[in-house]
């Protein structure tokens, strides 16, 4: 099993999407700043989508910029087209990531494309970055989102996902990641679907699991990720988030309960859980009202627990 691994916090971008009121700038910034001093070495601090669309990450580029001043920060955002991949080498991200919905309904109502549109996009994007600078090319991931259903469709085709992951590949991606959008996967599903796809494009080209929390499965998926070397899981802190174009997708993992269970079990996750517990309080006060989950801050630690130093 894994030993060590990297929590990357999505509550800046996928937390917030889903948050009907908009978080100051300011407080954006103290909540990335403080995650960063708990040890928590990526995060996923904005999307570049119109903020017509999504008036909650209209400071994207300036919250890059600021997050790009913090130590030892792999600083990510998520694009929806080629024009925000403009806008995020233009900001000076680490990494980005792109949304191809193996249901193509789901992409429809997300993106507007369908898979032929958005395999176009992903080779256009591709070779944007390859176009750039050697040093100055951000690390481009292709996030396989309703892999293991959509409230829409309902059950995606393994051999789809993995047919359209080994496109994915073929357009000029660095990596694509398995995620769990709609909170559909169960533990056999998550070792099933990695073993397939890792069988056609390569162990070391799917490292990510995006997995939500809505029915309870969250951690359990996790465990599956984790027996099968996945080195990479996304979680929100206090379960921030869903899809706004997915309804009935709410839970994205509890950072908090993430890192209690992995330092628990003696998997290096980096991070200082007294320091992350303490990030809560810069959510709560600029979201008044907004509902915060996690079993590990309503609980505690437990005597004697061995933490992390960051």
């Amino acid at each position: 099993m894994t030993v060590s691994v990297t929590i990357s916090e999505v509550g800046p971008r996928d937390g917030l999407q889903s948050v009907d009121a908009v978080m100051p700038t300011a407080a954006k910034k103290a909540w990335i700043k403080a995650e960063a001093e708990a040890g928590v070495g990526e995060i996923e601090v904005g999307s570049f989508v119109p903020p017509s669309l999504l008036p909650q990450m209209a400071d994207t580029a300036e919250i890059v910029a600021y997050a790009k001043t913090l130590p030892n920060l792999d600083v990510v955002a998520l694009i929806p087209n080629l024009k925000g991949a403009e806008r995020a080498i233009a900001a000076g991200v680490d990494k980005m990531s792109i949304p191809f919905s193996m249901s193509e309904t789901h992409s429809i109502n997300n993106v507007r494309k369908d898979h032929p549109a958005m395999l176009a996009e992903i080779t256009a994007i591709a070779e944007l970055v390859a176009a750039q600078p050697e040093g100055q090319r951000p690390h481009f991931e292709v996030g396989l989102s309703t892999a293991f259903g959509c409230t829409i469709e309902g059950p995606v085709s393994e051999d789809q996902v993995t047919r359209l992951a080994e496109a994915a590949m073929a357009a000029g991606v660095a990596e694509v990641g398995l995620s769990d959008t709609t909170g559909y996967a169960n533990p056999a599903q998550v070792t099933r679907m990695v073993r397939q796809i890792r069988g056609v494009i390569g162990s070391d080209k799917l490292n990510t699991l995006h997995l939500h929390n809505t029915r309870g499965l969250g951690l359990a998926n996790v465990m599956a990720g984790l027996e099968e070397g996945i080195t990479t899981f996304d979680a929100s802190l206090g379960g921030l988030g869903g899809c706004p174009f997915a309804p009935g997708a709410s839970g994205n993992i509890v950072t908090e309960d993430l890192v209690f269970m992995l330092e628990a079990m003696g998997i290096n996750t980096g991070i200082n859980l007294d320091k992350l517990l303490k990030v809560r309080e810069i959510i709560a006060e600029a979201l008044p009202g907004e509902p915060l989950y996690g079993f590990t801050p309503d609980a505690g630690l437990p005597l004697g627990f061995e933490k992390a130093a960051a």
